[in-house]
C-alpha cells in the first residue's frame, strides 16, 4: 500500500485524501524514510538549490486583544520573545536589508504586527525594494487591504505570507482568539486577486489532527497564486499560555514536510529555522524542503529572536550543513562566499 501511494506521487499521479492520511499514519522507521526519499527525489528533480531566507523584524507592538496564546513575538508576551515593544526606524531596516544583500541572501522576509493596515509592511516594503535588489515576502497576516496590496505591489514585492496555521476553526479560535479565520482566508484569496505569490503556512502540533493537517493542505491548493507552504513545528514560550504545551516532535514535522512536497511538488516548502530548530536542519532538507527561513548573517545589525523560537539559523553554518549533504546554497552571484 505504501510503495504504491509512494510510486504514484513519483509519477506525478494525483494523491486522494486517504492515500495522505494514509502516509501520515506511518509509524515503521523505514516507512518515513522511504516517504522523505520520495519526497527528496521530487525535491531534485525541480530544485537545483536550496534558497535561503532571511528576516527583518518591523514591529512587535501588536493590537489583537487577546493576544495569540502561543505568542512570544509580540510586545510583553514572554522574556525569550522580544517582550519590549519596538518600531523599526526607516534607516535601521535598511541597514538590515544591506548587510543581508551583503552576505549573498537572495530573500528577505519583513514581518511585523497586526493593527496599521498594512502601512508598515508597505514602507518596508518601499525601502527594501528601492535599495536593494533583494527578493521580497511581507508578512504581516491579514493586517492588509487592497490598498496596501496594490502598494506592495507597485513597489514589486515578490511573495506576500499569510499564515492560516490551522484550518481546524474551533482550534484557530483557540489558539488566536483575536482574530477570525476567515479574515486569514480573505487575505489568502486577495493576494492572487492583486498578480502577487502566495506563502502560506502550517503551524504543527498544537492540537491537530493528521486529518486537520490534510484539510488544510487541500485548502491551501484552492488559492490562485499559492507559491510557497512554510512548515512551521510549534515550539512553547515562556511565559504564554501555551508554555507547557509539549514541542512538536521532530518526527512529525518531517512527515508534514515530506507530505507537503508531495502535494505541492512545484511549490516551495519553507521550513523557518527556529521551528525545526538550527541544528535539524538536515533532516528537513532530508525530508523534500527547499527553502531555509530566519537565516541570519553574523553581521546582522538588529536584535533577533524567531518567530516560533528565540533561536534562529546563522548562515555560515546553515549554509555547511547545506554543502555537507551534497545539496547547494543558493546565493548570489559575485558573494565571496559562493567560493568559500
Amino acid at each position: 500500500m505504501i510503495d504504491r501511494v509512494l510510486e504514484n506521487a513519483l509519477n506525478g499521479e494525483e494523491l486522494s485524501k486517504d492515500d495522505f492520511l494514509t502516509l501520515f499514519k506511518l509509524e515503521k522507521h523505514e516507512d518515513l524514510l522511504k516517504l522523505c526519499e520520495t519526497a527528496t527525489e521530487i525535491r531534485n528533480s525541480r530544485a537545483k538549490h536550496i534558497k535561503l531566507t532571511s528576516t527583518i523584524h518591523i514591529t512587535n507592538v501588536c493590537k489583537i486583544n487577546p493576544k495569540c496564546k502561543y505568542c512570544g513575538f509580540a510586545a510583553q508576551t514572554s522574556k525569550d520573545g522580544y517582550c519590549q515593544p519596538f518600531f523599526k526606524r526607516d534607516e535601521e531596516i535598511l541597514q538590515a536589508a544591506k548587510v543581508v544583500e551583503k552576505s549573498g541572501i537572495p530573500r528577505i522576509s519583513c514581518s511585523g504586527a497586526h493593527g496599521y493596515n498594512g502601512k508598515q509592511a508597505v514602507k518596508a516594503a518601499q525601502i527594501v525594494k528601492e535599495n536593494t535588489s533583494l527578493e521580497l515576502l511581507v508578512n504581516v497576516g491579514a493586517d492588509l487591504n487592497d490598498e496596501s496590496m496594490e502598494v506592495l505591489n507597485k513597489y514589486g514585492t515578490n511573495t506576500v505570507c499569510c499564515n492560516l496555521e490551522t484550518t481546524n476553526e474551533k482550534l484557530f479560535n483557540h489558539l488566536k482568539p483575536g482574530e477570525k479565520l476567515r479574515d486569514r482566508v480573505k487575505i489568502c484569496s486577495m493576494v492572487g486577486s492583486h498578480n502577487m505569490e502566495l506563502s502560506s503556512g502550517i503551524l504543527v502540533g498544537v492540537g491537530e489532527s493528521y486529518e486537520d493537517i490534510v484539510d488544510h493542505m487541500f485548502t491551501l491548493k484552492k488559492f490562485a497564486g499559492l507559491g510557497e507552504v512554510p512548515i512551521m513545528g510549534f515550539n512553547p514560550y515562556k511565559d504564554t499560555p501555551m508554555e507547557n504545551h509539549p514541542p512538536c516532535s521532530l518526527e512529525r514535522q518531517m512527515k508534514t514536510i515530506a507530505i507537503a512536497r508531495l502535494m505541492f511538488r512545484d511549490l516551495r516548502v519553507t521550513v523557518p529555522t527556529p521551528t525545526i530548530g538550527p541544528e535539524n536542519i538536515k533532516f528537513s532538507l532530508n525530508a523534500g524542503a527547499d527553502n531555509l527561513a530566519t537565516v541570519i548573517p553574523e553581521d546582522y545589525p538588529l536584535k533577533v529572536r524567531g518567530v516560533g523560537s528565540p533561536d534562529y539559523g546563522n548562515l555560515k553554518e546553515v549554509v555547511s550543513t547545506i554543502r555537507k549533504m551534497g545539496l547547494k546554497p543558493q546565493l548570489n552571484l559575485g558573494i565571496n562566499m559562493e567560493n568559500s
